[in-house]
């Protein structure tokens, strides 16, 4: 069963995002990031090339051709993915097929309607008997 793992207090979200996707890609995970909105996606693909000054984080859009080999992907819709260990969620719903990845990761920023929408994520998780884990970044960084 997919286990759940919240972080509150990711400010800013894409930076937390980048740091946890570095965190996992050194521990060989493979990660999707599930991004529908094309501008986000688009922005957060800037973002991971630009992240480290010294390095990047290895990634492509799903239907790119290197997809199946490289350990980050950024997902726009419910479609054939390469892979299936973690999927990093940057959206207000819950991604569809979750269910699919060993770990999922919700992210929860400082503002109202971002939290209002991860406690709906939260009970749709635990009222289905996933087992949800929580990490306040507030005093620490990711």
């Amino acid at each position: 069963m997919t286990r759940v793992d919240f972080y509150s207090n990711a400010e800013p979200k894409l930076q937390v995002a980048c740091q946890l996707i570095a965190k996992a890609i050194q521990q060989l995970s493979r990660v999707v990031v599930y991004i529908p909105e094309e501008d986000t996606a688009r922005s957060f693909d800037r973002l991971l090339w630009t992240y480290h000054a010294i390095g990047f984080v290895p990634h492509c859009m799903t239907d790119h051709p290197l997809a199946t080999e490289t350990p980050v992907v950024i997902a726009r819709g419910d479609v054939e993915l390469p892979h299936y260990q973690v999927i990093l969620n940057l959206h207000v719903d819950s991604p569809p097929s979750f269910s699919r990845f060993d770990r999922l990761i919700e992210l929860v920023g400082a503002a109202d309607d971002d939290r209002e929408s991860a406690r709906s994520r939260y009970r749709f998780y635990r009222d289905r008997g996933y087992e949800i884990r929580h990490h306040d970044l507030s005093g620490s960084r990711a």
